[in-house]
């Protein structure tokens, strides 16, 4: 069973920098799209950021200080988080939509790292 496990959340206060990773377990099979949500208490779901291959696409309130990148050889997703704002707090949840056949994918999630910047 393919699992998507996060690391490098954590408390960081404003204006610093945290990386988180997203690494796919049990899995060698070719990654399509993955990517970043984020969640906070009384907010709704918002995507923060997406890779497919080369291409990235970012939610307007991070532009600028978030990086997504992926390591296809190591099926691992990386957010650098850069200028932190207490708004940016949340539970950040990755995910991967991962090849299982030709014309088959599924989407796995990880289990969620809690990102809190102090102000």
């Amino acid at each position: 069973q393919v699992q998507l496990v996060e690391s490098g959340g954590g408390l960081v206060q404003a204006g610093g920098s945290l990386k988180l990773s997203c690494a796919a377990s049990g899995s060698i099979l070719p990654i399509n799209t993955s990517g970043w949500y984020r969640q906070a208490p009384g907010k709704q779901r918002e995507l923060v950021a997406t890779i497919t291959g080369d291409n990235t696409n970012y939610a307007d309130s991070v532009k600028g200080r978030f990086t997504i990148s992926r390591d296809n050889a190591k099926n691992t997703v990386y957010l650098q988080m850069a200028s932190l704002k207490p708004e940016d707090t949340a539970v950040y949840y990755c995910h991967a939509d991962i090849w299982v056949r030709v014309g088959l994918k599924n989407r796995y999630w990880g289990q969620g790292t809690q990102v809190t910047v102090s102000s």
